[in-house]
């Protein structure tokens, strides 16, 4: 008798990544999952000053003064976000998008959000 395939829950299926996530699909720029914050990211290496910018359809600009080479951008980008939630770079996850402008953030309890993402929230 053939083996049942196991199926998984759409928890399961929406949470993959790095280790195995695929990331939360979420029609804005940003959600609560629990405690969790989820952005999506569009990202800008090689700018003229860290910045976070405007939402642009179901992403937000992130503009970093970091080159993009072997995820340093990426990197760069989780150290400034750090700063600007108030929690430590280990509480940020970067759930896919490493190497690309196209990223999705997982924040562990931020301790304050940016006027542009506390404005979108309180909505």
């Amino acid at each position: 008798m053939a083996k049942p395939k196991k199926t998984k829950s759409k928890s399961e299926a929406t949470s993959e990544g790095n280790s195995g996530r695929k990331g939360l699909v979420i029609d804005s720029f940003c959600a609560w999952d629990g405690d969790i914050l989820v952005l999506n990211i569009l990202g800008t290496p090689s700018a003229n000053k860290d910045a976070i910018g405007k939402p642009k359809g179901h992403q937000l600009k992130v503009s970093v003064t970091a080159a993009p080479v072997g995820g340093r951008a990426t990197d760069h980008m989780v150290r400034f976000l750090a700063k600007e939630f108030g929690v430590t770079a280990n509480d940020i996850e970067v759930v896919f998008g490493r190497f690309n402008v196209n990223k999705q953030l997982r924040i562990k309890s931020p301790k304050q959000l940016p006027s542009v993402i506390n404005k979108h929230l309180s909505q």
